[in-house]
């Protein structure tokens, strides 16, 4: 098994051209899908339920269900995803 790097760890769990996008509007709280396809323009559903498992999975954002009728779904950085903000607010920085 290849050793990676942690600049290549960290690239995997970011990278992408929407993962960061989707972060930073979760730094500003919870946000539904439908808020986040409006907020993240060209993006289609399919791409966006993708990243948004990718990011779940990698333990970056939290998916809480509603018991309510419809179902309600909403995303939010986890502890994990927060120790991002300091790096992504250089980024935006930066940009």
């Amino acid at each position: 098994m290849k050793k990676i790097s942690a600049i290549e760890m960290a690239m995997n769990l970011v990278g992408g051209k929407y993962k960061c996008i989707i972060l930073y509007h979760l730094s500003g709280g919870a946000k539904r899908t439908r808020d986040l396809l409006l907020l993240l323009e060209g993006i289609s559903s399919k791409v966006l339920t993708e990243q948004l498992r990718q990011l779940e999975e990698d333990g970056l954002i939290e998916r809480t269900v509603y018991a309510e009728v419809p179902p309600r779904v909403e995303y939010t950085l986890s502890a994990e995803g927060q120790t991002f903000l300091p790096v992504l607010q250089l980024m935006c920085d930066w940009g």
